[in-house]
């Protein structure tokens, strides 16, 4: 029997997991702009905008927490409005990109230091984690004062850490978009069939051909 099978089975059913868990995470950034988008419609509509979009964060925040979690705070609501303005395009928004990319890159004001390291991190398939250690490290300024470019670039390029899909799933704000209460462990299974669930919910509505076909395996 060849044995390289069951490593190609076993590449393919780890894909297709990751794949999904990317998906999932990409329907709430899509979720979180269009929240901050009507927040934004909203604030405009009042006569005082600082102090109506101030007390309408509040407000929100107080109505949404009590049913929908912690993502609703009135922290999380403002990042999801500042989310919309910096991001007005939804067609932009990368699925490459999580919301802890997208979070981050929140901080940074200017528009093509911030579109830099979009560019980077999706060349390179960083994580949120290791895109933050390359701003934190000003790779970007750096690069602007550096003769030599690419070598700048390639040692940073020579640091990626590919990022792991499950990681995505130990954000608190995941759990809650998925319907799960926080716990101290999840089973591997408990976090399929919610992802399954969620999935089937609205994978139609991608527009991007994906369809729903048993991506994971049946367990008995």
């Amino acid at each position: 029997m060849n044995e390289s099978i069951i490593t190609d089975i076993q590449s393919i059913i780890n894909s297709a997991k990751n794949n999904a868990i990317r998906a999932v995470d990409h329907e709430r950034v899509l979720m979180y702009w269009q929240i901050g988008k009507r927040i934004l419609e909203e604030e405009q509509g009042g006569k005082d905008r600082a102090v109506y979009g101030d007390r309408l964060i509040s407000y929100l925040s107080e109505q949404l927490l009590p049913k929908f979690g912690s993502a609703y705070s009135a922290r999380n609501l403002s990042h999801f409005r500042q989310f919309y303005r910096t991001f007005p395009i939804v067609y932009a928004l990368r699925t490459q990109l999580t919301w802890t990319h997208y979070r981050s890159l929140l901080s940074i004001d200017v528009q093509e230091k911030r579109d830099f390291y979009i560019a980077e991190t999706v060349k390179n398939n960083w994580a949120a984690r290791q895109m933050d250690r390359q701003i934190s490290s000003q790779l970007y300024e750096r690069l602007l004062l550096s003769a030599d470019k690419e070598s700048v670039l390639s040692v940073a390029r020579n640091e990626k850490q590919p990022e792991n899909a499950k990681e995505i799933i130990k954000d608190p704000m995941v759990l809650e978009f998925l319907g799960l209460k926080p716990e101290a462990a999840y089973y591997e299974k408990d976090l399929e069939n919610a992802l399954i669930t969620h999935l089937q919910d609205f994978m139609l509505e991608l527009g991007n051909g994906f369809s729903f076909v048993a991506i994971f395996p049946t367990q008995r």
